[in-house]
């Protein structure tokens, strides 16, 4: 019996504003070309890897979203984030990346109603799960890292410069240069602030997500007395929490996959708080039951928060970017792509793969729903 042909993998370009990130790497795509897969790379100018880089391991070429029209119909469509806005045109192609539609987000029936149309296939990246039911791979680490660090930011900009709105962010070339920033930040809004440095309330601390903030948080200088780390165990009795406003900043790290009660209400911002940025990292802004139901929309690099409506006049903002470990593309690209790598190269024996067969078993479970 002959062996399995090796797949081929079409990394498309992304299309998100700032997204600067790749799921695969220049290195693991050597990597996975010396097994024997085929790669074909769509060229980019806001990837954090050059073009060129990809070339010289021996992927070829191609134009930007060609995917649609020239990528064969076996070819994976390797992605991170969303698709092409603005086209409902059937997808023909298995997708591998994060489709933000299995937890019933906004559009979640759309788009997959177009993958169906076109009898494609999502293989969603935060669903790959190993025996264990833990993910193979994920950005939470640098998610949480990356989140604490705009939070604790804004928290300085709010100490600095009263009343001014928050400027755009730009990605740091690496996770040195980010650290040194905000030390200096730090320093100069505590002096502001009678030398107090801000507490940090981190939910779900003991996960990926939360262990990120809680270490770029320690790294900044914040006293570790300062960190206040919040799991299941000190939220089992379910909320609202006084203790979120009685912090400065508020960091969510949680994965959220049932209905929990609110963290906060409008009831506890109006009331006497400390709290004056919260950076949801987990991003459950669309779905039914986000736990913090006081904001409406996602934010972006350009515009990273917005404010909060309160009777309080204390400030209060949120910071909702979905994608915050483009904020170091680098070093997150590289962390998620070696996770991700053995997960990939068992797409030569897919059949094989309890991992993939959860995926596309998730994928038609969740079809199935779409149209009940």
């Amino acid at each position: 019996m002959s062996a399995p042909q090796a797949p081929h993998l079409w990394l498309r370009a992304e299309t998100k504003p700032m997204e600067h990130r790749a799921a695969l790497t220049p290195s693991t795509a050597k990597t996975l070309l010396d097994a024997g897969f085929k790669i074909t790379v769509e060229r980019s100018s806001q990837r954090i890897f050059d073009d060129e880089e990809y070339a010289k391991v021996g992927c070829p070429l191609v134009k930007t979203l060609s995917w649609k029209t020239d990528a064969p119909a076996d070819a994976y469509i390797v992605g991170l984030k969303e698709l092409p806005e603005n086209d409902n045109s059937p997808l023909h192609h298995t997708h591998i990346f994060f489709a933000h539609c299995f937890k019933n987000q906004g559009g979640w029936k759309e788009l997959l109603h177009r993958f169906d149309a076109g009898k494609g296939t999502i293989l969603d990246l935060e669903f790959l799960n190993d025996s264990n039911g833990r993910r193979v791979a994920a950005f939470g680490y640098m998610a949480g890292f990356a989140g604490a660090a705009v939070a604790i930011d804004v928290w300085c900009h709010q100490k600095i410069n009263k009343g001014k709105t928050y400027g755009a962010l730009k990605p740091y070339p690496n996770e040195n240069a980010l650290i040194d920033f905000s030390k200096k930040r730090l320093a100069e809004a505590a002096a502001k602030n009678g030398n107090v440095y801000p507490t940090i309330m981190v939910m779900g601390a003991l996960g990926r997500c939360g262990t990120g903030a809680c270490d770029f948080a320690r790294k900044a200088g914040i006293p570790e007395k300062n960190i206040i780390k919040w799991d299941i165990q000190e939220t089992k009795a379910g909320g609202p929490f006084r203790e979120i406003v009685e912090s400065d900043i508020f960091v969510n790290c949680i994965y959220l996959n049932t209905k929990i009660p609110p963290f906060i209400t409008r009831q506890l911002i109006d009331g006497p708080r400390k709290l004056s940025i919260i950076c949801d990292v987990s991003c459950d802004t669309t779905n039914p039951n986000n736990p913090l139901p006081v904001y409406t929309i996602n934010t972006t690099f350009d515009k990273p928060t917005v404010p909060v409506e309160s009777s309080n006049p204390y400030p209060l903002e949120v910071c909702s970017i979905d994608h915050l470990p483009t904020l170091l593309p680098r070093e997150s690209s590289d962390m998620f792509s070696k996770d991700l790598l053995p997960t990939m190269l068992a797409l030569k024996n897919r059949k094989d793969s309890p991992v993939w067969n959860g995926a596309e078993k998730l994928y038609k479970e969740k079809l199935a729903a779409s149209k009940a």
